[in-house]
């Protein structure tokens, strides 16, 4: 695949990295003030706190300064209509959404996707602010901790592009696949005319969502940037697209992702790279760092064993891997800083092939949620300092593990865990758990 992928010839100059998510915060606002034609936002949720209610503002103020502005805000359709995990009664973003556009002059699009009939079943994972001429990528949803509002942050991703080419062609995906499917449904709509998607078109809508693509005129020679998309285990071209970094690096990968639970395919890969002499470099939050983490004074609740089943089937790989770490051919860094997250993903290949997106590099990602990256081809070697300059920022924070034996087992963890854990197992439940996590 990688040597018939084409891709958009992009600049040297043409791309920046971003290092906060501050920055990023910073960025996007100053990339909606200037908006002249066209916003397009494709975010998991847009959250009803202080973060997400000054982009929101922000938005509506470009719109009303500029009512030729097409803005259109694509967020997963169950994840609006709910309220945060642990919450109950009725809530939602969507609440918010149609209270500001009722009071709106002139109304931007805010979208709900229902990738599948249920949240568990898939989202929308989708990532990309499209804003005129310029994309700026990142992980992020749209919140108080994503863009470090407060005194916590969650650590990701964050580089802004400058491409009409990429643009149009991320913008023109978005409008042909999504925005003009029957499915999708406004998201501020008068509660006494409300009209929720048919369920047989929510249900048909992932074979959809399966043959959207980016059209772009390819070149396939010098620096170049390429758009993929997938959805579902069969055909699936982004998956397709990771083995194939994994399989055809000749010296060495160096991997994010937050949540360690690869499909069986991706870890058989990583694998095989091992075994013939070439290194890899894994980055994944320590349990702590982990979203769903509860620490042991707060009150605990099942989510919160997540973090310790991700950190059991790192141990389970890093015992199986445990020759290539002491040959320094495995390098697995531990992310933990303070009580902040880690939410990065994304691949590097040999320095030349980078792969950043939105996947969590698992099977929920290989087969449920609808998925996006962006691979750049440097031919000219013209970003080698810049992304060793992420890479360094991104390890900053971490810890080399030098032994299996230093990731806990279940006996070290607090009764409620234990419990949680033990009762899965008795239920053979972790197979599918793992499926869908």
């Amino acid at each position: 695949m990688l040597d018939k992928l084409g891709g958009i010839a992009l600049q040297p100059n043409a791309i920046r990295w971003l290092f906060t998510p501050a920055a990023l915060k910073a960025e996007l606002l100053q990339q909606i003030a200037k908006a002249k034609f066209a916003i397009t936002i494709a975010a998991l949720y847009l959250e009803d706190d202080e973060a997400g209610r000054e982009i929101l503002t922000a938005l509506m103020a470009a719109k009303a300064n500029n009512p030729q502005l097409e803005v259109t805000v694509l967020v997963d359709f169950h994840r609006a209509r709910r309220g945060l995990i642990g919450h109950k009664g009725d809530s939602g973003n969507y609440f918010m959404y149609r209270k500001v556009i009722e009071a709106a002059e002139h109304p931007i699009k805010i979208l709900g996707v229902p990738v599948k009939s249920r949240e568990f079943m898939g989202v929308l994972h989708l990532k990309g602010f499209i804003i005129d001429d310029a994309v700026m990528y990142s992980g992020a949803s749209l919140n108080n901790i994503y863009l470090h509002q407060g005194d916590k942050y969650r650590f990701d991703r964050y580089h802004v592009i400058e491409s009409a080419e990429l643009a149009r062609s991320m913008r023109q995906m978005v409008q042909d696949y999504i925005v003009s499917d029957k499915a999708v449904t406004s998201l501020t709509q008068p509660k006494e005319s409300e009209q929720l998607p048919d369920k047989q078109d929510v249900r048909t809508l992932k074979a959809r969502l399966a043959k959207a693509k980016y059209d772009f005129k390819p070149t396939k020679i010098g620096n170049r940037i390429t758009p993929v998309i997938g959805l579902g285990r069969k055909r699936n071209k982004l998956n397709k697209l990771v083995i194939d970094l994994v399989s055809q690096s000749s010296k060495s990968l160096f991997i994010c992702t937050p949540y360690f639970n690869p499909p069986y395919i991706l870890s058989r890969a990583l694998s095989k790279h091992l075994k013939q002499g070439k290194r890899i470099d894994i980055v994944v939050g320590d349990k702590t760092s982990n979203d769903f983490f509860i620490p042991p004074e707060e009150t605990f609740s099942t989510i919160g064993a997540l973090p310790y089943m991700y950190e059991q089937l790192l141990r389970k790989f890093a015992k199986r891997q445990q020759w290539a770490i002491e040959s320094g051919q495995l390098n697995i860094h531990l992310w933990k800083h303070g009580r902040n997250s880690y939410h990065l993903k994304g691949i590097s290949a040999d320095n030349k092939l980078h792969l950043i997106t939105g996947s969590n590099l698992n099977p929920r990602a290989w087969a449920l949620d609808l998925e996006n990256g962006l691979l750049l081809q440097d031919e000219s070697n013209a970003w080698t300092e810049q992304f060793a300059q992420e890479q360094q920022h991104i390890l900053e924070h971490t810890e080399r593990l030098y032994h299996y034996s230093q990731l806990e087992t279940l006996n070290d963890y607090p009764a409620p865990v234990r419990k949680i854990m033990n009762r899965i197992r008795r239920l053979k439940a972790d197979f599918l758990l793992r499926r869908i996590l």
